[in-house]
This record gives C-alpha cells, structure tokens and sequence, in this order.
C-alpha cells in the first residue's frame, strides 16, 4: 500500500503545508482552518472520483508501463492546474467575455467576483460533463457482445439496444433538450451548445480510439508511433474522463471556500489519491478478481450524470453525489465477493 501511496502521502504533506502558509499569509491564525478546508475538500474528491478510479483502471490495463506512469505524473499536472484551476477560468472567459488575464486576477484577488462569474456559467459546465458522462454509460450498457451482466434483467436488455444505430446519441440528445426546457431563458442556448459537444467530444475520442484498437496489430508491426499515437489517445480518453468527473467537485468546491488556490491544493491532494488508487486496481488485477465492479462503476456514472443534469435547475448536495457513487461501488464489491464465494463453493463441490 505505502508504495502505491507514496507519492500522494508525500503531496498531502506538502499541500497541507502550503495551505497552512497562504492561510496564516492571508489572515493571521487562519492557517488550520485552511488546512481542515484542504481535506474536507480531498475527502470529497476521493468519494467523487472513487468510480473514476475503476472506469480508469479499465483503460489503463490496455496502456504500457511508459503511458501509465506519464498519466500519473504528466496527469495529474492537467488534472490539477488544467481542470481544477485553468478550465474553470477558460469557460468563465468565454461566457463573461473577458480575457483570461483578467479572469484570472479576478480569481486571485475578487474571490467574490470570481465565484458570482462560475456561479453564472455553472448550466453549461456541468452539462458537457453530463453528456459526456451519459455517452460514456450508455455506451457500455449497450452492447450485445457483454456476456457479464450484474443486474442482470435490466442489463441483459440493454445489452441488445445496440442494433438500434446511433441510439445512444438520439437519447442522449432527447435528455439534453429536457434540460434545457428546465434552465433560464439565457442559458438555453450555452447549455445546448455545451451538451452537443459534449457529445461530440465523447464520439470523436471514443470513435479514434476504436479505430486504433482495430488497428492496433498492424500498426504496431509496421512501427513504433502506432503504440505511441494509441498510447497517447487512451491518455488524451483518460483526461477528458476525469476532466468530467471534476467538474461537479470543482464547483461544489467553493460552497466551502472561495479562494480558488486553496480549492486546487485540496482537489489536487484527492486526484493524487484518485490516480494512485487507479494504478493499485490495474497491478493488483482487482477488476478481474471482482466481476461486477466494473459494472458499479458505471451505474455510477449514469447517476453522477443525471445528478449533474440536475444541478442545472436545482442544487445538489455533494454528500449525495458521492454517496449514490459510492453506494453503487460498495453494493458491486460485497455481490462481487459473495459471487466468488458461490464459484468456491461449486470448484470444491467439482473437487
């Protein structure tokens, strides 16, 4: 466990550290304060993203030693500095209509003003993560060749509603468009445009990503930058995975705190955590030793994605976002283990 930890132990440390600091900086006797905000926040991360760690070890499985080391090391830099600090500023440029520049003095120094700024384009983040995320469940439910299915009268007809073409996208389109009927007059049109490519965004990484499976062999007997580009492509899937599960953790984040270099040490400490747990199940073939886990990842997924639907309209609670995904994992776990015990039962029998 301490090797698998090591690193993230080593950056709590540091990140309490700075928080400590900024916060005695900032206003004297604060520091602890700070400090406890940093790990409510981590904690919170990790329950977030438990789901993402699974869905993560799946991909990663399929990546070479080189590419899995570079998402715990070139990731986690996106993760944090990308997704946790400069996405939030690059969205709140393109709908307030700033520069970058000034949303992000705006952001160091009218904490208030910054966080009126996200506050106003929350509708359209949230739903490019939640349409990414939708397209992400339905795309593994539906599938015919599924031999595995978990709750198995629901999953077992889902399996089959892949001969139906494009029948991912058309629901995934109808849940965008009974959204937007939901949300402001002036929101329609950013959260429709968000949805759409969110959508988009899902079907053009998903679509290469095939491709280069397909293609994979031939490639990789022809020369070496097939594994490269392939390697690079399940990196690229891999970001814009975890990127959509932080977005509903990065907003939630500042109903705790509005100082947004704060926020980034605790959701950086809780995606260090988040990556670490994901390189565990991949060397420890936890997938393999628990059948349904998988499955709970997923189902997961599809409510963390109408939650975020949701949230468009109407607040939620992260306690109940992380506790439904956690919910989903831990029911996968104890099926899993009493399924294991079932196949021990019978080999004995068969002995």
């Amino acid at each position: 466990m301490l090797h698998y930890f090591l690193c993230s132990y080593i950056v709590t440390a540091a990140g309490l550290l700075g928080a400590y600091l900024l916060g005695e900086h900032n206003h004297d006797g604060s520091g602890l304060s700070c400090v406890f905000i940093v790990l409510v926040l981590a904690v919170l991360e990790v329950s977030l993203s438990f789901d993402n760690a699974v869905v993560n070890a799946m991909k990663l499985e399929k990546m070479n030693d080189v590419w899995r080391h570079r998402f715990l090391t070139w990731g986690i830099i996106i993760a944090v500095f990308g997704m946790r600090f400069l996405f939030p500023i690059l969205v709140v440029s393109v709908f307030a209509k700033l520069s970058m520049a000034e949303v992000t003095n705006i952001a160091l120094h009218n904490v208030d003003k910054y966080a009126y700024y996200l506050h106003q384009t929350h509708a359209p983040i949230v739903t490019f993560g939640g349409m990414f995320l939708i397209m992400l469940f339905l795309n593994y439910f539906f599938n015919h060749e599924k031999g595995v299915h978990w709750i198995k009268p629901l999953e077992n007809w889902l399996s089959h509603l892949d001969h139906i073409k494009g029948i991912e996208v058309v629901i995934s389109l109808f849940m965008l468009l009974a959204t937007q009927n939901f949300v402001p007059e002036e929101q329609k049109l950013s959260v429709i445009i968000s949805g759409i490519a969110g959508i988009i965004t899902y079907l053009s990484i998903d679509g290469f990503t095939h491709y280069l499976e397909r293609h994979e062999q031939q490639r990789l007997a022809k020369c070496a930058e097939g594994a490269a580009c392939s390697g690079f492509v399940s990196f690229l899937y891999l970001e814009l995975i975890d990127a959509s599960f932080s977005l509903d953790g990065v907003l939630g984040a500042f109903a705790l705190s509005k100082d947004i270099i704060i926020i980034s040490i605790g959701l950086a400490i809780g995606a260090m955590f988040v990556r670490s747990l994901t390189i565990m199940l991949v060397e420890k073939k936890t997938l393999n030793k628990f059948l349904y886990l998988e499955h709970g990842a997923h189902w997961a997924i599809g409510a963390l994605a109408v939650l975020m639907l949701v949230s468009t309209v109407k607040e939620i609670p992260e306690a109940v976002t992380g506790g439904i995904g956690l919910g989903f994992i831990i029911l996968a776990f104890i099926t899993s283990i009493i399924h294991n015990k079932k196949m021990e039962r019978l080999l004995a029998k068969d002995a």
